[in-house]
């Protein structure tokens, strides 16, 4: 197992007359490999929740067990865990601040004391498997596009090696191509290297397209915690908490009414098109 929360609870501001519970007795296991979807609305909790995966939070009450070890142990290694552990904040292009592409890369690898030459090796792997080819590795990160310096970003951090990819709203801001790169790049990267990936997002298409299990949080307790089909099937209860299902589930749902006989747990747009062309053969 590669990450084991059991009775995870936070609060801010504990012990203070601003105190607020920001996570609730959250029990999870994530599997090595799994590409999980982390969704709700602002301040469910959802961003504290990752925070914590990696150390840089830590938990009021509860254990977070990494490959077996507790992370609060007495002697833990947290530098060990955050290499381990990538986080990829909203905005990471914001983190970019080196002279070139390629320099800036380095610079996570280069602090794990590893020798020149991995440092380099490393730089060149993680910046090629997020789509950033040689002619972008000496340019100033600041004259890349919004995507490109997502990419440069996100492959700063895979330049550590992580055994986890936390990406919170990694599309955030950016249009709808850069945004579909950006899913398609790093869904390939998961199948190509089983990578655990956590996704945090807001939109509702991109998890239903990309991701296998979907943890639904709110008020800082995790309401649904299942592959999409299966979460989606509680659409109404997601509106009620402010949140929503892909457009295709409410398709669905119109064309079924209508008198279509079709499979109203299609998630995707490939699967409701199968389904549709499926139903009107019939």
């Amino acid at each position: 197992m590669s990450i084991v929360l059991e009775h995870v609870n936070y609060i801010y501001g504990e012990d203070t007359p601003l105190a607020l519970r920001a996570l609730n007795d959250i029990c999870l296991t994530i599997p090595d490999g799994q590409f999980v979807g982390v969704i709700g609305h602002t301040g469910s909790g959802k961003s504290t929740l990752m925070q914590h995966l990696n150390g840089l939070i830590k938990a009021t009450e509860g254990h977070i067990y990494f490959n077996g070890e507790d992370i609060y142990q007495k002697d833990y290694d947290m530098k060990k865990l955050r290499s381990k552990v990538g986080l990829v904040f909203q905005y990471p292009e914001h983190q970019l601040f080196e002279i070139d592409v390629f320099t800036d890369v380095c610079f996570g690898p280069k602090n794990l004391g590893l020798d020149k030459e991995e440092v380099k090796r490393r730089a060149t792997d993680a910046l090629k498997k997020v789509g950033l080819g040689e002619e972008f590795f000496y340019q100033s990160p600041f004259e890349l596009s919004g995507g490109q310096k997502r990419r440069a970003a996100i492959a700063g951090v895979l330049a550590m090696q992580p055994q986890v990819l936390i990406l919170d709203e990694p599309t955030a801001g950016l249009d709808p191509r850069g945004r579909d790169d950006i899913l398609k790049q790093i869904k390939q990267l998961q199948t190509q290297t089983g990578m655990t990936i956590l996704l945090v997002s807001h939109s509702m298409e991109d998890v239903a397209e990309y991701v296998d299990r979907i943890i639904v949080m709110n008020k800082g307790s995790v309401m649904f915690d299942d592959v999409p089909k299966k979460v989606f099937q509680h659409y109404k209860e997601l509106e009620e908490v402010g949140l929503a299902a892909p457009q295709v589930t409410y398709i669905m749902h119109a064309l079924k009414e209508k008198g279509l006989d079709v499979d109203v747990n299609a998630t995707t747009i490939h699967e409701a098109a199968e389904e549709i062309l499926r139903a009107l053969k019939g």
